[in-house]
Order: structure tokens, then sequence, then C-alpha cells
């Protein structure tokens, strides 16, 4: 605890939480050592339903009296926060608020039922409120992101600082967005360690930056399952401390998109990122849609207009896809001493693995470019859909790796397949790659995937996910901020850190 509790003050941490019911002790001495020699301020807690005291085999009168012990060390010590279970702060609160000196009391309770209600939510605050308590704590578990919004709003009912968690993967929110509506504090793991629901401290310090946060930031994120593999908050954080735009840009795991926009409904929530797998669930979100996302029947931004509140739709991902290919070609072209003033797509085969929001994308922008479109996807009814709206073919997933009908292709992956964690996975052999003049892969976690590396083995021109990652997010910082993208810092700043 001690070597923690060192590591916590180098990541910058402003006080620790002491689990007191996770040590394992011989005497209560060692634990008053423990609280002498802390180099942060603390909460000391002892939690009564923890699995250290059930496997100790404990029963619950010699658990709570070993808990009423610590927690009067605790006061007596002058430690800076106290923290009592509400089980127990109905017996015994008024003798810990006498004996203390200078620590503050919070009473704390675990709602572990899922899906708690407003209401619910509202006689907990109450009943903690009652108590007396400095400040108090609530933790809950949720099944959905969108059971976060109830305990955003507890915040506008405490008369006394509140501390509130919900617990899991969607509930990270709870903690990033904490400060902007009020909360006493927040929680980070240590040393960079994934824990569901709570941010590393690093990147609480180093990207999110929350002792910025205040009231008035408005609220910006990326909605997709899963969601932990985006960069959007390595980008977009810094870009919007770079220009002065009093934003943060979030991870959202979202489940069901459009309830998702139901609730979260405010105008602080103004603007989002729209990954997979819901960038065509979300042109049905919005009350309008730019024309060019129309046409693709898949939207990856989606912004809140400030006038009136309506959704309108983008799609920031076929410009930037197309671009970062053609580019790449003319590259290859002036180096050889080749001059066209038209698209180096036209004409050419143009091979899609995917048919999700990301290939259709790329069929509409390989379309407009006069390349001859051939799609495949697992799901074939899905890539014959996507062939007919771009006037091209749909084939079998499984004649990809033999489909050749002449060399100098251009081969684009907008599938998942490599992707973090399967980054051993490829969407087509080695030895398929021979046919093809260029290969782009819209995976960008792992930036240089398997993919890549052997289409650049066999002499392919490559093009990273990346450069489409932060082509199509200059765009989307546009949208976000009605302002002008800092290119230079954001292309640094991804090509630093991806």
């Amino acid at each position: 605890m001690l070597a923690s509790m060192e590591r916590a003050k180098e990541e910058g941490a402003d006080l620790v939480e002491l689990h007191i019911d996770c040590m394992s002790f011989s005497h209560i001495s060692e634990v008053e050592q423990l609280l002498n020699q802390r180099t942060l301020p603390a909460i000391v807690s002892f939690r009564l339903n923890s699995a250290s005291a059930s496997s100790r085999g404990e029963c619950k009168t010699k658990t709570k009296s070993r808990c009423l012990q610590i927690l009067r060390l605790a006061v007596q010590l002058d430690v800076e926060f106290v923290e009592i279970d509400l089980e127990v702060a109905f017996d015994g609160i008024a003798d810990f608020m006498n004996a203390r000196s200078n620590s503050k009391i919070i009473v704390s309770t675990y709602v572990n039922s899922g899906r708690p209600s407003t209401e619910k939510l509202g006689n907990l605050i109450a009943c903690l409120q009652s108590t007396g308590a400095d400040v108090i704590k609530l933790v809950v578990d949720v099944v959905y992101i969108t059971d976060v919004a109830p305990v955003f709003n507890m915040f506008t009912h405490c008369q006394v600082p509140l501390i509130a968690r919900a617990v899991g993967d969607r509930g990270l929110i709870s903690q990033l967005l904490g400060p902007k509506f009020g909360a006493f504090l927040v929680w980070g793991s240590l040393g960079g360690t994934s824990i569901p629901g709570l941010p590393p401290l690093l990147s609480i310090k180093q990207v999110y930056k929350l002792e910025h946060i205040n009231a008035s930031t408005k609220v910006f994120g990326v909605i997709s399952n899963p969601v932990g593999h985006s960069k959007g908050p390595v980008l977009h954080n810094p870009a919007f401390r770079h220009t002065g735009y009093n934003g943060i840009y979030v991870p959202l795991l979202v489940d069901d998109v459009k309830k998702f926009f139901r609730v979260y409904s405010c105008a602080d929530f103004a603007g989002f990122s729209v990954g997979i797998p819901h960038k065509e669930a979300a042109v049905g979100c919005c009350d309008e849609v730019d024309p060019l996302a129309k046409s693709i029947g898949a939207v990856n931004t989606v912004i809140r207009r400030p006038t009136d509140g309506k959704l309108i739709g983008y799609n920031t991902d076929c410009e930037a896809c197309i671009t970062a290919i053609e580019d790449a070609m003319r590259e290859r072209q002036v180096a050889n001493g080749e001059v066209s003033h038209t698209s180096p797509i036209a004409g050419k085969v143009f091979v899609l693995v995917g048919a999700g929001g990301a290939g259709r994308a790329l069929a509409f922008g390989a379309k407009n470019r006069g390349a001859r479109v051939f799609i495949f996807n697992r799901n074939f009814e899905r890539a014959k859909a996507l062939a007919q709206a771009v006037s091209g073919q749909a084939l079998p997933y499984e004649r990809l790796d033999t489909f050749r009908p002449e060399n100098g292709m251009i081969l684009a992956n907008a599938s998942s397949v490599g992707m973090q964690p399967n980054s051993d996975r490829t969407p087509v052999s080695k030895e398929a790659l021979g046919a093809y003049n260029l290969v782009f892969d819209a995976v960008y976690t792992p930036r240089d995937t398997r993919l890549l590396r052997e289409a650049a083995e066999v002499g392919a021109i490559v093009v990273s996910g990346v450069e489409m990652f932060v082509r199509q997010a200059l765009g989307q910082f546009k949208l976000f901020t009605g302002g002008l993208a800092p290119e230079d810092f954001m292309r640094r700043i991804v090509y630093q850190q991806f």
C-alpha cells in the first residue's frame, strides 16, 4: 500500500483511498503504522461486505467490530477522510462526529440491483444526507450507458458534496464527466491498469486534464461498441486545449444508439463521432442528414445544432479515405515521372472488404471517382445491397483470395479483421496481395497491421488507417467547434501517439 501510494503521488493523484478490508494484518498497530506513514491525503474505508472479509471466513458481527475499530483509529489519527457504510452510520456516526477533530466523514452506499431509477437514487441521497455526513458517496451498478444519466441528475439534488461512481465499462463517463456535473472527486486506476469504469490516473492528468473541466464544458465523444481501442480522446482533447475550446471528448460504450440520443438530449452533449457498429443506425437518429452522408447511408459525425438542438449527421470518412488513397497513388506517379489530372482511382478495379459504415463510405467514394467496385462481405446480402447502391458487383467472401481479374488493383479493408486484440489476423492472404498496386486498411489499431506489413513485402503501396483517421478527425473537429482544425498540431499528435 505504501508503494502504491508513492506511485499514485508520482502519477499526480491528489489523494488515495485505502481499502483496509483488503489488507492482511495481524495487529491493528500495523494499520496505525500505515496511516502514520501516508504520503498523500487519504480516505480510509472498510467495506463490510468485501470479498476479503468473506474469504477470511469472518462472521458479519466480527467484521463490523473490526470495521469500527479501524475507522475509530483513522479518526484518532486525523486521517483526512473516513468513510462509513450507511448501515454502520445509523449505529454510530454520532460517536465519529464527536470524536473527530479534523477528519471529514463520508457516508457511502452501494446500489447493486442494476438500472436504478432517479426516484430510488433520490431517496438514497436523502437518506445519506440525513446522517449528517460531510460528504456522501454513491456507487451504482449500471447495465447500459444510459443508466448513468440518473447518477448525473443526482448532483443537482445534493445539499452536501457528492462522490458518485457508476461501475463497469459503461459507467466510465461517471468519472470523466463527474467534474462537469459537480462531483467532489473522481477515481483513477494506477499504472495505466485497465479497470472497468475507471480511467487510468495518467490519462486523467495527461489526456483529459479534468482539473480544467467545468459546468460550461461541452461534451463530445465517440459512440462505438467496442470503444476501448479508440484513439479519439488522445487527439481531440489536446486539440480542444490547443485552440482554447472548452470541450471534452470521451469514449462512449453504447449498445442502443437510438436510446442514447434520446437520453443524452441536453445541449451540453454537443457532438459525437460514430463508430462500429452504429454508423448506419445513427442516420435514423438524426433530424437532418448531409446529402453525401444520406447517399452513403452512414454517418460518422453527429452535431447538435446550437440554435435548435436538432441532430445533424455528416460523413467525413468518405473524403478522408479516398483522398488518402489518391494522394498515395499520385505520390508514386510523381516519383515515376507520370503526370495525370484525373483521379488515379478512375477505371481501376477497387476491391472492398466489408459493407458496414466505413465500407459504404469507401464504396461511394470509389464510385464517385470512377472506379469499378467489387464488394466482399461475410453477410452476402449486405454486400449485394451495397453493390447495387454503387453500381458495383458483390461476390462471395470465400472467393476473395482467388479473385484476380487483372493486376494493379486497389484493395481496401473496411472490416474489423486485424484490429486489436486480434492483430494476427488478415482478410487477404499474402499470396493474393501480389495482384494489388495499393492496399488500404481502415484498421488503425495497430497502426501497422498484418495486412499492411504483408502488402509492403510484396511491393504494394500501403495506406494506413491512421491517415484516414487523422483526415476524418480534422473534418469532425471543424464540425465540432464551428471553426478551423489545427491540422499540423493534430497530425503531429496522431503520428507521435499511434
